[in-house]
Order: structure tokens, then C-alpha cells, then sequence
């Protein structure tokens, strides 16, 4: 059976996921009791766990380092508490594989060459190009979707990530391609980049670490 992380955990591993999230954002993120989250945020804030802080139109609350130290010490004693390490390293390593697949197709959806310039930045008027890309993103959903089942299967704040996906890519056949990359959005690119954020979190790597 599935583990289910305690609240606490969750509120605290919501702002890392996010990097800066308000008190919906972290509700939602694991649809938690709203009543319960400012608790603990305010809670956390007087731990010196997190921080308030703001940028342009934007604001929210972020992990302080000593936060982020406190998130490390929770995942690692949860995996070590459920003996999750082995799935959630296997499922890590498939990730990695796929992962470079992503970045070649999000590169491709922003970059399309052309003979005067390798790097000219795509102007999304060659729908053939574009449709082999989200063709692309297609292919890498299927794979995608045993890879969270196995990990939802260990630990139950893994759901969602292949229906967000799903989702995203949904409204990108609809003709909204922001949804492939745009920031500020539940987007794929978005989507994926919190998977993989998950996935270093709960093993304990940083980025560059992975082989």
C-alpha cells in the first residue's frame, strides 16, 4: 500500500516544489485543508523555515536555507521510514532517460535553425515542425505514465503528474501552445520540471549529481 505523507511534510515540500507559492498554491498542490496550511505556515515562518518574499506583481512564500535543510532531513527520514529508496531510484532512473528526450523536444518547440542562423528562435509559423514536436510530447506521456504510476504506488504525493500533463498537453491541441513552455502556467515544461525537482528532493541529489 501506498504511503501517505503526514500534512506537515506536504506544506513545506509544496513551496520547494514551487519555489514560491502562495497559501492556494500550497492548498492545492496536495488539496490539503486550507485552515491547516496557515497554520503551519505561520508556524514554519516563526521556525525561520520560510520567508515572505516578492517579485514585480508576484509574491509569496519561499524556503529560507535552514527550510530547505528541514525539507532534506523530513524526505530522507520518510524514505528511510517506508523503504522507498529502491523503486523511487529505478523510477528515477527511467525519469533520466525520458528527460533527455523532453529537452530535446522543448528545445526543438523553441529553437528552429535556419541556414543563415542555428539558432534562430521559432517563429511557429512551420506547423510541420511544430506538430512533430507535440507529436513528441505525446510519445514521452505514454512513457511517462508507468514511471508515476510506480512512484504514486510508493508514495501517494507522487499523484497527479501524468494527468497535469495530460491536461496541459490537452489545451496545446486545442491550439493553446503557450501550454507547451510558458511560465506562470501549469504547463508541461513546468509540469516536468517539478517531477524532476520531486524526484532530486526525495533521493537527496542536486542537480548536476544524476549520472
Amino acid at each position: 500500500m501506498a504511503y501517505e505523507s503526514p500534512t506537515d511534510l506536504l506544506v513545506l515540500h509544496a513551496i520547494r516544489l514551487k519555489g514560491m507559492a502562495d497559501v492556494g498554491s500550497v492548498v492545492e498542490r496536495f488539496s490539503l485543508d486550507r485552515a491547516l496550511v496557515e497554520e503551519l505556515l505561520l508556524d514554519y515562518e516563526a521556525r525561520r523555515w520560510i520567508e515572505r518574499v516578492g517579485f514585480a506583481d508576484l509574491s509569496g512564500w519561499t524556503l529560507t536555507g535552514t527550510g530547505r535543510v528541514e525539507n532534506s532531513r523530513r524526505l530522507a527520514a520518510e524514505l528511510a521510514e517506508t523503504g522507498a529508496r529502491e523503486p523511487i531510484a529505478d523510477s528515477h532512473s527511467i525519469f533520466l532517460q525520458l528527460n533527455g528526450l523532453f529537452l530535446t523536444a522543448v528545445t526543438k518547440w523553441q529553437i528552429r535553425p535556419t541556414p543563415w542562423d542555428p539558432l534562430a528562435a521559432n517563429d511557429h509559423d512551420d506547423w510541420r515542425w511544430d506538430e512533430r514536436v507535440i507529436k513528441e510530447l505525446a510519445s514521452l506521456r505514454r512513457r511517462l505514465q508507468p514511471v508515476c504510476e510506480r512512484l504514486s504506488g510508493t508514495l501517494t504525493r507522487f499523484d497527479g503528474y501524468p494527468d497535469r500533463f495530460s491536461a496541459a498537453l490537452d489545451r496545446v491541441d486545442q491550439g493553446q501552445t503557450a501550454w507547451v513552455d510558458q511560465p506562470g502556467i501549469d504547463s508541461c515544461h513546468l509540469i516536468w520540471f517539478e517531477l524532476h525537482e520531486d524526484l532530486l528532493a526525495t533521493l537527496g541529489l542536486e542537480r548536476g549529481q544524476e549520472s
